[in-house]
């Protein structure tokens, strides 16, 4: 039977209550107690020794399986539905429970989030895409095991996708192709993953000498990218990069209906590479991530099976998958 905490008023002691004084996450409780060999030695005997001193043992209170929740930023976009589909696949074999939410409608709404999810005790949370400032995202949390993805911030683990590197092929593939006018239609101006592909798209650009010029921000969907097709066309540039593939193919929807031969008149290039790019009118070039293999990453990450020193993310590689929307400059 469990002793009383001495500040508990005599009522059985829990995980909560050992977490809370070992200064950890329930989670991570729930492993040095049942399943000891997925902490390090040194947690394990520090969490052992909390639970001894307030007199917790788990006769009276088994353990519980573990919640775990993702957010993502748009349910609806398919690179997130396959980000989903890691992450429920990795947490069902691992016996976890999962909640499921979305961001997409900004910050506040984030915030709102994870303070119900703080307040559940949920045990680990998968945040994808966050536009939190640090300082909300460090002080919403609680007690709970919290993982990035698309997003570096000190003190917390992270995947990442490579973006840098996939702005880099990219590049190449435009300028190998003769292109030396390109624009980027960015993504929302919150978004790490927005900045990190114009950093890598800039800097490329100028280490080869072309020139390339920013539009937006935009909404990461197909009408956003309809809508900005006609802008993108009277900056001059004979290819356009999207920050996603629902943007580029918004773009290349609206260049159908004005009769503009793509990849003749102008080539177009996606990020993401979601079902679908691959057999619209003309198949997309984009940039391949794998994110079910991001989401059971995430997934053994927020659980402790792997390990991520601060500030070192896991990095997903980023592959340039070309087809038939890009091709050489031709005359207008």
């Amino acid at each position: 039977m469990n002793g009383p905490d001495a500040g508990s008023g005599g009522r059985a002691v829990t995980l909560q209550d050992v977490a809370r004084e070992a200064d950890v996450a329930v989670s991570t409780v729930s492993r040095a107690l049942s399943n000891p060999d997925r902490v390090s030695r040194p947690m394990r005997e520090r969490i052992q020794e909390v639970a001894k001193r307030l007199g917790y043992t788990s006769g009276r209170a088994p353990v519980r399986d573990s919640l775990l929740a993702v957010m993502v930023s748009g349910i609806a976009n398919p690179y997130n539905a396959d980000l989903i589909r890691g992450v429920e696949s990795q947490a069902r074999a691992a016996g976890s429970s999962l909640i499921v939410g979305d961001i997409a409608d900004g910050p506040e709404v984030e915030l709102a989030h994870l303070e119900r999810l703080r307040d559940r005790g949920v045990d680990g949370i998968v945040l994808a895409s966050s536009r939190l400032p640090e300082a909300d995202l460090n002080s919403v949390v609680g007690g709970a095991d919290v993982v990035l993805f698309n997003r570096e911030v000190a003190e917390f683990a992270s995947v990442i996708t490579d973006s840098l590197d996939g702005s880099r092929q990219i590049i190449e593939h435009l300028v190998a192709l003769g292109h030396r006018s390109i624009a980027y239609l960015s993504g929302p101006p919150a978004l790490w993953t927005d900045k990190q592909r114009w950093s890598g798209l800039a800097d490329n650009a100028a280490r080869l000498g072309v020139d390339i010029v920013r539009l937006g921000p935009l909404m990461p969907t197909l009408d956003q990218g309809t809508g900005a097709a006609d802008g993108a066309l009277g900056s001059g540039a004979t290819a356009l990069v999207a920050f996603n593939d629902l943007l580029a193919i918004g773009i290349l929807e609206r260049l159908r209906r004005r009769k503009m031969h793509v990849p003749g008149a102008i080539s177009v290039v996606g990020h993401d590479d979601i079902f679908g790019a691959d057999f619209c009118q003309p198949s997309l070039t984009t940039v391949h991530t794998d994110a079910e293999h991001a989401g059971r990453t995430l997934v053994d990450l927020v659980l402790g099976r792997i390990l991520s020193r601060p500030n070192a993310p896991i990095v997903i590689p980023a592959q340039l998958v070309v087809r038939e929307s890009t091709g050489p400059v031709e005359s207008r």
